[in-house]
């Protein structure tokens, strides 16, 4: 076999173990990172991800909502982990959706009406799915950029997304282009169906 030869089978070759070791997971470059005790690294290329929505001024209760101030509540996930719910309508091993909170402001620029996202970065949070936790979720509260322990699972966040989250323990009802395609797949999760029906 000559060596032009050999080059293209072993080109061909690691093309096939990329594909395979990839299929149905995230690349591992989008796979959450922990440091040495394990706490989740912040994976700082986040707006390369997909786009999913954006809140304004949400909040899961009935209390007035910020006085003086806006917060739009940005959230993404990797671009592999979107297109397989795409195809299953449930999030693969391995998924992180990064929630970017963000400042929000009625008079910057020429803008004299409406409510705009500013510069001000006010947190973020990270919803994790990985096998190692249990139930197979976990939250996490970053300080800016440091790595971000666990939250401890009798914390609210999780019995709330068990109970109210769309789809796969996810708030799916609230990414436009994603709660069609768990109702067509059939994901959705009955509690959340048993809600809609009340309201």
């Amino acid at each position: 076999m000559t060596r032009p030869q050999l080059l293209s089978v072993s080109a061909g070759a690691l093309v096939a173990a990329i594909l395979l070791c990839g299929a149905g997971e995230p690349p591992a470059t989008d796979a959450p990172q922990y440091d040495k005790d394990g706490k989740l690294v912040f994976p700082s290329d986040y707006r390369d991800w997909t786009f999913l929505s954006s809140g304004l001024d949400m909040s899961y209760s009935a209390l007035p909502s910020m006085a003086n101030g806006h917060m739009f509540n940005n959230t993404f996930v990797p671009r592999a982990a979107y297109q397989q719910f795409l195809k299953t309508g449930v999030w693969p091993d391995k998924t992180i959706i990064l929630l970017e909170n963000r400042g929000g402001g009625t008079d910057v620029s020429i803008n004299k009406r409406g409510v705009v996202q500013t510069t001000e970065i006010m947190g973020y949070e990270a919803h994790v799915k990985d096998s190692r936790f249990k139930g197979g979720w976990a939250f996490f509260a970053f300080d800016g950029d440091k790595p971000a322990e666990e939250i401890d699972h009798s914390a609210s966040c999780y019995s709330c997304h068990q109970a109210h989250g769309a789809a796969d323990t996810t708030f799916v009802q609230f990414y436009p282009t994603l709660l069609p395609i768990a109702t067509k797949l059939g994901t959705l999760n009955p509690s959340y169906i048993a809600e809609t029906k009340k309201n």
